[in-house]
């Protein structure tokens, strides 16, 4: 069901409809011809075939056009889209019934006005245009009669939603209620009990105990879904020994990159723009004079450090003001000097001296560009041959035997990450592959290639005991160093709840305040917030960590600031979100109401006969 606002304006939607089918050209085609006038009943209310066909293809139509692809009926039925405009077409007529049972309709001049608002009826001048009326429900297959009908309907289940749904407002307890929840901050202390705090040996386990432990905890150590892949690869490193590069392409590569390896004597500069040349002046003579800083005159200027930032800079590239920046010591302003922007003072932090590389020394960085380059040309070349050879038969073993591929195997899962699982082309691969499909050439996205073929797919299984029996044994041993030391975090917390201080108790005390409840505190499992928001000031409790105790103890409670700008903002959006549910609740006990007074009747033979028209 649409929210409030969408429902009250439906009954436009036929006329705006009429537009965007004319752009298809297609609204007509699914006029269902057959000898079957509806699909069921609501009541006394007939769902027509041609409503339904008409909300069908509305559908599949919104789907091409946010896909961009064309959708079959047995892709939308895959994807429950024919249930769910069966459901709505249900609803409507549910609705038509209701508003029939109780009298409830619109007069001529407001349908009349509903007709002269589309635009699709409009001439140039923007008033209705009888012609452009007639011409449209002609390309529509429709009839006049039919359409106002229609809009009749529409205007009337919509007069039927408003009056269930609209000024649906809430006590001002719920709103205040749900912003005290979440807006709530808690200050707390709070102290970590390690493993070597431990004050008592552990048991030793016996084998039925572990056994049992692991059987009890049998999801820690089930593996996920896992497909086990071959697949054949081949990146530009796995070839950059095979390809060469003579001097001439070096030196033209040198030449190209002759800025990056001649670099001259930079300064690391920050630059401020002041309106006028006054301006500047004094800002100068305020530094000279030590009344102000470079910081403090940016400031005034509502301005960040950050946008000062000019990087590093040449002589040349500070134009009028290289001069005199370059014979500043880091950490001198200077100016006012131009800039395009206008009078300006500068700020030196830093001098970087010219770097000289020369051919020679630059020979290594030019190679290895160089030889990637040509390395992902190399591949680049080969790929469409390669696919053409797993076309025609050929396996990853044969490619992997036959060139440079080299050929490899993967126990992939959804949290794969290592190896060819790193790039992301691959884990698409993976996720989407069958074993149906044959082998094909995929790029990685850094110029290399693979092809990947599925073995097998495992279903999740827990991993045999035997094979995990040290992880287990340790797991189970870090649970019974945990429970042993909450026990003795207890006694500490009894006693701090009893007035004692953390570092009376021998405790390393941490503080933590204005934490809401969907704060996260690094260093505390979450379950620890949810305790502390559950415990009164003063109130102190020992709780299991990752591993060790914790004793907490909850020092303040802050009530939420009804005034503040925030909350106040937030107190709307709440409103507005609780009246919508609350008003969406209505309409669905009102729709499941109304179909259970008047009863609802599906002929499925009639559905499927309007489904075969879109074959």
């Amino acid at each position: 069901m649409a929210g409030g606002k969408s429902g009250i304006t439906k009954y436009i939607v036929w006329g705006i409809l009429i537009a965007s089918f004319l752009g298809f050209g297609a609204f007509g085609t699914v006029n269902f011809s057959g000898g079957v006038g509806s699909i069921g009943s609501v009541g006394n209310t007939d769902i027509s075939t041609n409503d339904y066909a008409r909300a069908l293809q509305n559908e599949l139509r919104a789907i091409e056009a946010q896909t961009g692809q064309p959708m079959t009926l047995e892709q939308a039925r895959q994807l429950g889209l024919t249930d769910q405009v069966l459901a709505q077409v249900v609803t409507n007529a549910a609705l038509d019934d209701e508003a029939a049972r109780i009298g409830l309709s619109v007069g001529d001049a407001r349908v009349a006005e509903e007709l002269r608002n589309v635009s699709a009826f409009q001439g140039p001048d923007g008033s209705f245009d009888r012609s452009a009326y007639t011409y449209a429900l002609q390309n529509a297959g429709m009839k006049e009669a039919e359409f106002e009908a229609g809009l009749r309907r529409d205007s009337a289940r919509s007069m039927l939603q408003a009056a269930v749904i609209s000024g649906t407002t809430l006590p001002d307890t719920y709103v205040t209620t749900l912003l005290d929840y979440a807006g709530q901050t808690r200050g707390f202390t709070w102290a970590a009990l390690g493993r070597d705090t431990l004050t008592t040996g552990l048991p030793v386990p016996s084998e039925e105990e572990l056994l049992a432990w692991y059987e009890a905890n049998l999801d820690r150590f089930t593996l996920p879904e896992t497909k086990v892949i071959t697949f054949a690869w081949l990146t530009p490193d796995m070839i950059v020994d095979t390809v060469e590069v003579d001097e001439a392409a070096l030196r033209d590569a040198y030449a190209e990159r002759e800025a990056e390896f001649n670099m001259p004597e930079r300064r690391l500069t920050e630059r401020l723009v002041f309106g006028n040349e006054a301006e500047a002046q004094d800002g100068m003579e305020r530094i000279a004079a030590g009344t102000a800083d470079f910081e403090t005159l940016v400031a005034e200027r509502g301005l960040e450090l950050s946008d000062t930032d000019m990087g590093d800079l040449s002589r040349a590239e500070l134009g009028a003001a290289g001069e005199a920046v370059f014979a500043a010591a880091v950490g001198d302003v200077v100016g006012p000097a131009y800039s395009p922007l206008g009078p300006a003072l500068y700020r030196v932090n830093g001098v970087l001296a010219a770097q000289q590389t020369s051919f020679e020394e630059a020979i290594p960085d030019l190679r290895d560009a160089l030889v990637l380059d040509r390395a992902r040309r190399v591949i680049e070349g080969m790929a469409q041959s390669l696919d053409d050879e797993l076309a025609g038969g050929a396996t990853l073993e044969d490619l992997a035997n036959e060139t440079d591929m080299e050929l490899g195997q993967i126990d992939w899962t959804q949290t794969s990450d290592l190896g060819i699982a790193g790039y992301d082309s691959f884990r698409e691969a993976a996720q989407a592959v069958t074993e149906n499909d044959y082998p094909a050439i995929e790029d990685l996205g850094d110029g290399g290639i693979f092809a990947l073929r599925l073995d097998e797919l495992r279903a999740p299984a827990p991993q045999p005991f035997e094979e995990v029996r040290g992880q287990v044994e340790a797991l189970w041993e870090q649970d019974q160093a945990t429970e042993a030391l909450v026990a003795q975090a207890q006694d500490l917390a009894t006693r701090i709840a009893g007035g004692e201080g953390f570092d009376d108790a021998g405790l390393n005390a941490n503080t933590e305040s204005g934490l809401t409840r969907d704060a996260r505190v690094e260093g505390l499992p979450a379950s620890v917030l949810e305790a502390v928001f559950a415990l009164e000031p003063g109130e102190a409790r020992a709780l299991p960590g990752n591993g060790e105790a914790l004793v907490v103890r909850l020092d303040s409670v802050t009530p939420v600031d009804m005034d503040s700008d925030q909350v106040q903002a937030l107190s709307g959006m709440l409103r507005d979100q609780a009246a919508n549910s609350v008003a969406n609740d209505l309409f669905r006990a009102l729709n499941a109401d109304i179909q259970s007074r008047a009863g609802i009747s599906i002929d499925q033979a009639a559905v499927n006969a309007v489904h075969s028209n879109f074959r």
